[in-house]
C-alpha cells in the first residue's frame, strides 16, 4: 500500500510503554520550599514551590505525608523541563506513558490528596504547552520542574477516603467512606 507505513512493535516495547501505579521515591524535589497562606477553623491554604531540578509530583506526595494532609485540593502554574504524562487504558488497567520532552509551560495542574490504605495519595493532572503554542495533556507521572512551579493547596479538615474499584484497578475517592476510620 503506498503512502502507509506499517509500524511493528515488540511486545516488551509495548509492555514498557504502560505502567501502574508506581513506588514514589523521596528526596526528588529536595528545592521544594513550604508557606503556610492561612489557617481558619482547621481548613489550611499552603504555596508549595517547587525550583530548578525538582521533580514535583513525588514532592506533592512528600508534602502530603510531612503535613499530614488527608483531604485537599490543589492548582498549579510554572514551567518544566520535561514530563511524563499518561493515558488510561481502560482494557489494560494501566497507563500509557506520554513522554513531553524540552522546555513546557505548565498551562494548567489540578489534583486532589485523599487517603488510601491510611496514607495520603496524590492524584493529578496536567496541560502543558509546547514552544509552538500545542499541547499536551494527561496523568502526571513525572514532572521536572524548570525554574518553578507554584502550587496552592487547600486542605479541608474532613479526609476523603479511596478504594480500590476493582473494575478499573485503580483507587477512587469513595464517599461512602467520608466517617469511616482507616483500618
Amino acid at each position: 500500500m503506498a503512502g502507509v507505513q506499517a509500524q511493528i512493535v515488540s511486545a516488551e516495547e509495548d509492555r514498557a510503554a504502560y505502567v501502574t501505579s508506581q513506588q514514589i521515591e523521596k528526596g526528588k524535589a529536595p528545592g521544594m520550599q513550604v508557606q503556610v497562606l492561612s489557617d481558619n477553623h482547621g481548613r489550611k491554604e499552603y504555596a508549595v514551590i517547587f525550583s530548578k531540578g525538582d521533580e514535583a509530583f513525588s514532592g506533592l506526595n512528600e508534602f502530603a505525608e510531612k503535613y499530614h494532609v488527608t483531604s485537599a485540593h490543589f492548582t498549579a502554574i510554572g514551567a518544566l523541563r520535561g514530563a511524563t504524562l499518561g493515558w488510561f487504558s481502560p482494557e489494560r488497567k494501566m497507563y500509557k506513558k506520554i513522554p513531553v520532552e524540552g522546555q513546557l509551560e505548565v498551562a494548567s495542574m489540578i489534583g486532589d490528596i485523599a487517603l488510601f490504605n491510611g496514607k495520603p495519595v496524590v492524584h493529578t493532572h496536567m496541560v502543558v504547552g509546547l514552544p509552538d503554542g500545542t499541547a499536551r495533556a494527561g496523568h502526571v507521572l513525572e514532572a521536572h520542574v524548570w525554574p518553578t512551579l507554584e502550587v496552592m493547596v487547600t486542605v479541608e479538615p474532613n479526609a476523603m477516603r479511596k478504594s480500590l474499584d476493582p473494575e478499573t484497578g485503580l483507587s477512587l475517592i469513595d464517599p461512602s467512606l467520608a466517617n469511616k476510620e482507616e483500618k
